[in-house]
């Protein structure tokens, strides 16, 4: 079995960073009571600026694929690396911008770079270590010397206020509207990669990839975070393509994306539980960790994660955590590729670091670790 390290990584984030009093021109407003909503969810979220791929104008500047090409090309650069060589590619998305063929191919097609394989990873921020742990036993296999995982994400699209049209603001509670307007006002556009192989140039620091884990909770939970059905109660659950044309799930409010903030509040012991479990399993104290990369939505929610971890005996020191949310936004499925390309660039990352990071994800419950080594 390889060796897999991390060789090179890339991020785009498209126009210039949008700051807080700016984003009603991108996304525009869904009620009187959005105003209000929006100061609230940016006071749990944390976020100062993130970015659009949407000018004001509502001119939209770039698609997924193009986002997420550009980020490997920026990766590839770093990692010295001809793109033609690349022989395995794994692309993460919440959503791509075809219902078909898969986004893995899109990308792959903006990236100008002759045939490979591919493999498209489709589900929210968990995504993300999809396309990494496929793209590393892919490595650690043989198959493939080198490989690229990418996350990107476009989500002001779905914020446009026309895919609220179905929906009553009017007759919602605070409570009930802010399930929709907390995701608009906290994910944001972009994309990052990762670059792979099977050999590392020792001139320069190299994060070694030591193991991942990753476990999903569907059987215990319903949809929390989810689009394309009016409602997770499963005595109701219709799906966007069990009407009888696509304008009747949107005229239902089948496709607006909304999120369930109760379930989500039940998920945390599920996600430190596991966090434990994984610690055990891998004998990893705490301690141990110099760089603890966590994706959460909002900062509040960090906070959380920080109170359970503190009371079970597993809390990384503060000092250690790396988080790069309040300037970059929630980008989903391309915030740990963020985290890590950042890492890389600025960090004074010294051979022996241990870096760990925790991607949980709200959609239907699950989470994913992956644990490296700087060489």
């Amino acid at each position: 079995m390889q060796d897999v390290f991390i060789t090179g990584t890339g991020s785009f984030l498209p126009g210039a960073p949008v700051d807080n009093g700016s984003m009603e021109e991108r996304i525009g407003l869904l009620s009187e009571h959005s105003r209000k909503l929006k100061a609230a969810s940016l006071r749990q979220n944390g976020i100062k600026s993130r970015h659009y791929a949407i000018d004001a104008g509502g001119n939209y500047l770039f698609t997924n694929a193009e986002m997420a090409a550009q980020a490997i090309l920026s990766a590839c650069d770093l990692a010295r690396l001809d793109p033609r060589r690349i022989g395995y590619l794994a692309t993460s998305t919440t959503q791509g911008d075809l219902l078909v063929p898969g986004h893995a191919s899109a990308v792959h097609a903006g990236l100008g770079a002759g045939p490979m394989e591919v493999s498209s990873h489709q589900s929210v921020c968990g995504s993300s270590m999809m396309a990494i742990k496929s793209s590393y036993l892919n490595i650690r296999a043989g198959e493939h010397d080198t490989a690229v995982a990418c996350g990107s994400e476009f989500s002001s699209r779905w914020f446009q206020p026309g895919f609220y049209s179905a929906i009553d603001f009017a007759g919602l509670s605070a409570e009930e509207a802010l399930q929709y307007e907390f995701l608009r006002w906290t994910l944001s556009d972009g994309a990052a990669a990762l670059v792979m192989e099977s050999r590392a140039d020792d001139s320069r620091p190299r994060l070694r990839i030591d193991w991942i884990e990753q476990k999903s909770f569907a059987d215990r939970f319903p949809n929390c975070m989810y689009a394309g059905s009016r409602t997770a109660d499963p005595g109701q659950f219709k799906p966007w393509a069990h009407y009888g044309a696509p304008a009747e799930a949107c005229a239902d409010g089948a496709v607006a994306l909304r999120q369930d903030f109760d379930l989500l509040q039940q998920m945390f012991p599920v996600w430190m539980g596991y966090f434990l479990e994984v610690l055990d399993k891998r004998r990893l104290s705490p301690e141990d960790v110099r760089h603890f990369l966590p994706h959460y939505s909002a900062r509040s929610l960090g906070n959380r994660m920080k109170t359970l971890l503190t009371r079970s005996g597993a809390m990384i020191p503060e000092e250690r955590w790396f988080n790069n949310q309040h300037r970059v936004g929630n980008v989903g499925s391309a915030s740990i590729f963020l985290m890590i390309d950042q890492l890389m660039r600025e960090a004074a990352l010294q051979p022996g670091d241990r870096v760990l990071c925790f991607v949980p994800e709200s959609g239907r419950c699950l989470a994913a670790f992956m644990c490296m080594t700087v060489v």
